[in-house]
């Protein structure tokens, strides 16, 4: 299996330079906050959103150089997903994140969301100052998705009764509307045509799609070390995701223990067993593939080159994460 940064080749040194400029964009005015956004910025993880922006800046701008506001927008990216990170695992009460302790378990609750908010806040004056509304209008929009992603999970947890599109509802919110729109927003900065700039966010949508089926499955079949979080977590707080679903079709007593919120010594065990004997774990693979192979469609818009590539190749990696 290829390693996630080995697909980044193309914008390798893009990414070194947004690691360096995302901690100078907080600025040290604020000690704590400051602390705050080292050790997020500092904790490695896969960086997949800024990475493609970069690479659609690259790959829309074959004959030129990528501009600043290329770079800026990949830099607001990855500010509003460590911001919705911060604040989800104050929600989520999540102690260790990619085996990094969190903010809040650092710093405390009031700091955690306080530093959230400031990043909310930060990308959106940077988001500002590309001076192009339709952008700002576009990023906007992600940081709404975000909460409403939120709230929908929060209303929605232990209803056994929720359909699949709703899932996927919650996941374009949640994880798809920040890769799509920050997709499109960098065709915008390319001035590519309007076509293509559509096709840009629905490669940006699918792909999103895709990676959060992709992490609900592992939920179920990863390991507490890999995940960073025990193995079923999502089930065991109400988070019903696409594998659940589709085993409640074929498992209705899976339905019982989900109705009693598992509040029953070893019902989280059965429910996991009934999980795993039923097909909603390869359905749910093939739905993941569906949306990865719709997202690499939307690419045959762009000409051939190195970042072209790599767009495909992370969408093939999504997939690679289940084997």
């Amino acid at each position: 299996m290829t390693p996630a940064t080995s697909l980044f080749t193309p914008v390798e040194a893009d990414l070194r330079l947004l690691a360096d400029n995302l901690k100078q964009l907080v600025g040290n005015r604020h000690p704590i906050l400051f602390a705050a956004a080292e050790h997020l910025f500092g904790a490695g993880g896969k960086r997949i959103r800024p990475a493609i922006v970069l690479l659609i800046s690259r790959a829309t701008m074959l004959e030129q150089e990528i501009t600043p506001r290329h770079r800026r927008l990949a830099e607001i990216t990855e500010m509003i997903h460590t911001a919705s990170l911060v604040h989800d695992d104050v929600v989520d009460e999540s102690d260790v994140r990619r085996g990094v302790p969190t903010v809040h378990s650092l710093f405390g609750n009031r700091i955690a969301i306080l530093a959230g908010d400031f990043l909310f806040a930060q990308s959106s004056w940077y988001l500002a100052n590309l001076d192009n509304l339709e952008v700002v209008k576009l990023l906007s929009e992600v940081i709404m998705d975000l909460a409403t992603g939120e709230i929908q999970q929060g209303l929605n947890r232990f209803d056994a009764s929720i359909s699949i599109e709703t899932y996927i509802e919650k996941s374009y919110y949640k994880t798809a509307s920040l890769i799509a729109n920050s997709s499109k927003a960098a065709g915008l900065l390319s001035e590519v045509s309007r076509e293509t700039v559509e096709h840009l966010y629905s490669y940006g949508r699918h792909f999103g799609i895709a990676f959060q089926i992709v992490d609900d499955i592992l939920d179920f079949t990863s390991t507490t070390d890999t995940l960073g979080k025990p193995v079923g977590s999502d089930l065991k707080s109400g988070n019903l995701t696409a594998p659940v679903l589709f085993a409640l079709a074929q498992k209705p007593y899976l339905e019982v223990l989900i109705d009693r919120e598992f509040a029953q010594e070893g019902d989280l065990e059965q429910a996991l067993a009934l999980i795993q004997d039923s097909q909603g774990i390869q359905q749910a693979r093939e739905l993941a593939a569906h949306h990865a192979k719709l997202a690499i469609e939307h690419l045959e818009v762009l000409p051939p080159s190195e970042s072209h590539q790599a767009l495909i190749n992370i969408a093939e990696y999504t997939l690679s994460r289940l084997f």
